[in-house]
């Protein structure tokens, strides 16, 4: 039997920054067929407050459904690299968000995430975007 997998986009948004702020979460199965796609508001927030509850909600998601292996894809250089350990965690605020990522990585088997371009991010762009009217 193969591992479930799944391939989740995600991205954040807010309006003004700091401002109103939301995320958008599309996630797929290892072919590219979509399993399921969703957005929420945080209330006030930055763009990066956003982005990361956006990769909280999606990994939450992932492990409701029994994912084993994700791929997290996200346009968010700087959580992308924070959660890679590239960048330190210096934001007080980010920190506890950060650390529920790095708690919920570790319920998965494998776990990668990358920086995509904004461009390839369209879908999770739009439902973040919706979130907010």
């Amino acid at each position: 039997m193969t591992e479930k997998k799944l391939i989740i986009f995600t991205d954040g948004v807010a309006v003004p920054n700091p401002g109103a702020a939301g995320y958008g979460v599309v996630i797929q199965d290892e072919t590219g067929a979509p399993v399921d796609s969703f957005a929420d508001t945080i209330g006030f927030g930055t763009n990066n407050q956003a982005e990361y509850r956006g990769v909280i909600a999606a990994l939450e998601k992932a492990v409701s459904l029994g994912a084993e292996r994700v791929d997290v894809r996200a346009d968010s250089e700087l959580v992308v690299r924070q959660v890679l350990g590239r960048y330190k965690v210096k934001n007080a605020k980010l920190l506890p968000l950060y650390q529920q990522v790095k708690q919920l990585q570790s319920k998965f088997k494998e776990f990668s995430i990358k920086h995509i371009p904004r461009e390839q991010n369209k879908e999770a762009d739009k439902l973040a975007g919706q979130a907010l009217k």
